[in-house]
Order: structure tokens, then sequence, then C-alpha cells
């Protein structure tokens, strides 16, 4: 596949700077705008009509990547988010990129990098999603698991955690938003390493393919085959700058999550690939225009 070049971008992109306050604005459940009321939100799938009637595969989802690796949970250098799994979820994200492993006395915990320098308990980001999704019954969510702990104990996690009746299982195609809300199963549950059983663990690259993710500079941005095979049904675009020692850059997200990037990167892969992302990852999400994007991607 070709390589898609964006420098142009960068010398118009250098002249407009995006304030602090402008960026860190987070978007309700409902998307852009104000959350509705009780009665229209029963109509409502992810926080639009639209999206009702949709495949699951249909649908493009806001993602952050290394969702756990957040400030909020006391991650410094190697941090890629500001806020918490649920500040993430409520501000509109909807696939959630998480590192699971095993801490040194055994213990499943969220962590990216050396657990030693900040790590979450998994059981307590299970317990944020659950509150989230008990509050909000017409969200369907995503994991994407980077995942080194048996499917014994992830299974275990869920049971304990009370998400395990919301899980759903792919048996032929991918449903509507509107059939998984109605039948309970609106989180879908990937694993770059686990597989079923039990049937609910969903090996991602089974489902789905992806585009690098190791970029350093924004004219390295690709949307070449990674991982999966291309007629999968799920696409996932990795989209995030890392430093030149390979660290995250809050500053590198305020320049490649604009809509003059990111959307056009978005477009360019769907032409390349013949399939819209379906999980649009970025870094630092509260910065730049990721919600916007998605809901452009979706027609709305």
């Amino acid at each position: 596949m070709r390589l898609i070049t964006y420098a142009v971008l960068l010398s118009s992109l250098a002249l407009c700077a995006c304030s602090d306050e402008t960026d860190s604005e987070a978007t309700t459940d409902a998307g852009v705008g104000g959350e509705p009321d009780a009665q229209t939100q029963t109509a409502l799938c992810n926080g639009h009509e639209e999206l009702c009637a949709r495949a699951y595969d249909d649908v493009s989802f806001a993602a952050t990547h290394n969702a756990n690796a957040a400030q909020e949970y006391g991650y410094g250098i190697n941090s890629n988010q500001i806020s918490g799994l649920t500040k993430q979820l409520q501000g509109g994200v909807r696939a959630l990129l998480l590192d699971v492993t095993y801490d040194d006395a055994g213990a499943t915990v969220l962590c990216h990098g050396p657990c030693s320098l900040a790590s979450t308990p998994h059981l307590d980001g299970l317990a944020e999603l659950k509150t989230f999704m008990d509050e909000h019954p017409r969200e369907v969510v995503t994991i994407i698991y980077q995942d080194s702990i048996s499917e014994e104990d992830l299974e275990a996690d869920f049971e304990t955690s009370g998400l395990f009746d919301l899980v759903y299982t792919l048996g032929g195609s991918w449903p509507t938003l509107e059939t998984m809300i109605e039948d309970g199963t609106r989180l879908v549950v990937t694993t770059e390493s686990g597989s079923a059983p039990p049937a609910w663990i969903h090996h991602v690259w089974d489902v789905a393919f992806d585009t690098p993710y190791s970029f350093m500079s924004v004219d390295e941005f690709s949307c070449e085959l990674n991982r999966g095979a291309a007629d999968n049904d799920l696409f996932l675009m990795n989209h995030w700058v890392n430093t030149e020692l390979d660290l995250p850059s809050e500053e590198n997200a305020q320049l490649v999550n604009a809509s003059d990037v990111l959307l056009t990167r978005a477009q360019a892969c769907e032409a390349e690939a013949g399939k819209r992302p379906n999980f649009v990852a970025v870094d630092f999400y509260e910065h730049g225009d990721l919600f916007e994007v998605v809901d452009t991607l979706n027609g709305l």
C-alpha cells in the first residue's frame, strides 16, 4: 500500500494555535452539544438516533490508545491520556485500548510500561466501566486488550465486576447497535493475545486489522496493513506521534488530533483500505477534534 504524506499540512497547521481552553473541552455523552433529556435518550444509540439501525461494523467509534495510562492514575512521562476511564467515557470515548497484566503479587492490573511506575487494579478499571454502562444503558462500548493474563483470569475479573452479563459474543454477522442494546450485550471484548474459549473473548486480529503505530512524525503516517487480514470486519486506525525517545507527546497530539490531519488521514485510509475506520485511536483525546471527526465519518 502507498505511503500517505502529510508534511504539507504541517505548515498550515503551524499557523493556528489551539487554546488550552478549547482543547480541553470534552463532548457530552450525546456527542457535540448538550446531553438529551431522558425521553429523547431512549431513542438514541451511542448518542445518535441515526446509529441505531447501523451494524456495529458500520460505525466509527472514538478510541483512546493506552486508555489506562492516564495522568489521573499517576502516570508521568509515559502517560498517553490526561483523564481516567470515567472521564473518557463521559466525554464520548467508546473504545478503550487497555493493557492488562499481572503485578509482582500475581494480581491483574492495568499497566503500561514498568508497573512500578504506575498501575491500576484491573477490577478498579472494570468497576469504572460498569458504573458508566449502568448509568448509560444505550451505549455500546468496545475493549481492545493488549493482554498478558490468562483467559480464565480475564473471565473471573469480568464475573466479579458484574460486566459478564453485558458481553457480546459474535455469531455470524455483526448486529445493529439497537439490537445489541435491546439484547443487553453491548460490551465487545477483544484481545491481542488471548482467544476463545470463552466465546465472548474475541482474538482481535481474527475480526480486525490495523495500521502501523510507531510514528515519529506526521509525514510518516501510513495506512499500510499492519496486523490482521485486510478483509476482516473491523478497522483500527492508530493515530499518534511519539517523541524521538518513543514517548507519548501531548504537544504532538494537539497537532495530529486536529481535524485537518485526523480527518484527512481517516478518509485517506478509508479510500486505501476500502473500509471506513471503525476505531479511531488517539493519544490525549481531549486535545483536537476527535469527536467531530468521528461524527463526520459516521455521516452525522
